[in-house]
């Protein structure tokens, strides 16, 4: 298989619990709910999408032939050292569509942790170590289970008690930053809020990384 990678950049994790975590992020380029073209984001499940995916050309992307070649790109991020295991958290668009047993077994042997950033509407391979699942209205979540459960709010059709009964570690609101309505950011915010003080069994995402203006 090759791997269609549109960026991968060394980080602090700005969100959801592992938020502060150095990571390598490896962005893949693809989509199963959007194209990413501006032209069809109307058309979009998640139509409030921030992130570019389209193509290779981001920093550090690229084809890769093989999983051992893109792991070995991956670990070329992460600072050598020998008490602390390397962490990469895979996202996109949908990295399901491209990460596979090969990658994840390839970066297992280089002594990594695997963290998946996912709209759950493809199951997760085996083995790895951190599921994150972001639904989005209109979809079938297939992956029903992880460790966060991480819902962007408010999002019409789409409501948060329909997933306290799945078996997930932590239910995160994250309030909804829509490009196309940026004047709403602290409408959302407040409402994510006031929603997580009422319903206890949520936590609060805060997407840090916007705030300290890092990648």
């Amino acid at each position: 298989m090759t791997y269609s990678v549109k960026e991968v950049f060394y980080t602090l994790q700005g969100e959801g619990i592992n938020a502060g975590r150095p990571a390598v992020f490896c962005r893949f380029a693809g989509c199963n709910l959007w194209s990413g073209l501006e032209q069809d984001r109307h058309k979009a499940s998640c139509s409030f999408c921030d992130t570019d995916f389209v193509g290779v050309n981001g920093k550090g992307g690229g084809k890769f032939a093989t999983a051992r070649q893109l792991a070995l790109h991956i670990k070329h991020y992460f600072p050598e050292t020998e008490s602390i295991r390397g962490f990469v958290v895979f996202t996109g668009g949908e990295p399901l569509l491209q990460l596979d047993t090969p990658l994840i077994e390839a970066l297992h042997a280089l002594d990594f942790e695997i963290a998946v950033e996912t709209n759950g509407t493809i199951a997760v391979p085996d083995q790895l170590d951190w599921i994150c699942v972001s639904p989005k209205a209109g979809t079938d979540l297939v992956q029903t289970s992880g460790h966060e459960l991480k819902l962007i709010y408010p999002q019409n059709g789409i409501c948060p008690e329909t997933f306290e009964s799945l078996p997930f570690q932590y239910f995160l609101l994250q309030a909804l930053d829509d490009p196309l309505d940026s004047n709403k950011q602290q409408q959302h915010l407040q409402q994510a809020i006031a929603y997580c003080k009422q319903h206890p069994h949520w936590r609060l995402s805060i997407q840090t990384h916007k705030w300290l203006d890092i990648p």
